[in-house]
């Protein structure tokens, strides 16, 4: 599946939640990450996540897609961290 995340955290659990999500997935812009992941690796995003988060201070977003092909991406103003640059 294709994830997409965007965030909302308390700056004292950005960086970590950044550090974490960068195992997995590629930093597309502030408090945005995505990219391809299986269904087990998803679970353990999403249960790292919830390790890391305050449910009561913070929000996560996490889209999926059954593939990339799915999308359509249209980047307006400057592309912070191209996708395709990484291997």
């Amino acid at each position: 599946m294709y994830l997409i995340i965007v965030y909302d955290i308390k700056v004292e659990r950005v960086n970590k939640v950044k550090s974490f999500l960068r195992q997995y997935l590629y930093w597309i812009q502030n408090s945005v990450f995505e990219g391809e992941a299986t269904k087990s690796e998803y679970n353990l995003i999403a249960s790292g996540l919830n390790d890391i988060i305050n449910i009561n201070e913070d929000s996560i977003i996490i889209y999926k897609l059954r593939l990339e092909e799915a999308m359509q991406r249209e980047i307006l103003g400057i592309e912070k961290s191209p996708i395709e640059g990484i291997l």
